[in-house]
């Protein structure tokens, strides 16, 4: 969102994709996810994000065959002004609309060069998506695999991700439901058009 600083408390929707939506995360069979081995990998480095990032807390999850959805809740606040659990959504918005800060943001036709900043959702997905490189390379040094190497020349995600600031308790419960229920909608799924890896 143009004007949104993206290390400001909030909820997060997210979506992040394999390079060529190549399935390499595992299949679904009977209507729920299984993982393949990088599947797994990805899960572990996707969870651990959590444990190392005190800013950072997971709501609803789901890892797909070939991409990712996930609520993500930044808060950076010494105050317990966001009550986190399955039950309760605090509102991080005012009067229905994202609460948009002034960060002096330059507003003349020489936008500022994007800065990616410490404690923010794209420095959470950039250590992530690193993080997965690594330990994916590792595995296939590890497996004898013959399949190429992941660098910056051949990333695993897409460089880039979808991401939504969810404004209210209607859109969470919505994007909420859809994440629970992406499995068994997997065969009419955006995503699900490429094969298996």
């Amino acid at each position: 969102m143009p004007g949104w600083d993206y290390s400001d408390n909030g909820y997060y929707y997210i979506t992040i994709v394999s390079q060529n939506r190549v399935s390499n995360l595992g299949k679904i069979d009977n209507n729920e996810m299984v993982l393949s081995d990088f599947g797994i990998i990805v899960k572990t480095e996707f969870l651990k994000s959590f444990e190392i990032r005190n800013e950072l807390f997971l709501g609803e999850c789901i890892i797909m065959p070939n991409h990712i959805h996930a609520i993500i809740i930044l808060n950076k606040s010494e105050l317990d002004d966001l009550l986190v659990n399955d039950d309760l959504l605090v509102n991080v918005e005012t009067h229905g609309r994202a609460s948009l800060h002034n960060h002096n943001h330059n507003r003349t036709n020489n936008p500022i060069p994007p800065i990616r900043k410490p404690k923010s959702i794209s420095s959470f997905i950039a250590g992530f998506k690193s993080a997965v490189n690594t330990k994916i390379d590792n595995y296939i040094d590890e497996n004898n695999l013959d399949i190429p190497k992941y660098n910056r020349k051949n990333h695993f995600f897409q460089s880039n991700y979808h991401d939504r600031i969810i404004r209210d308790d209607a859109e969470y419960n919505r994007i909420k439901n859809y994440i629970i229920n992406n499995p068994k909608n997997w065969n009419n799924d955006r995503f699900n058009n490429y094969s298996n890896f």
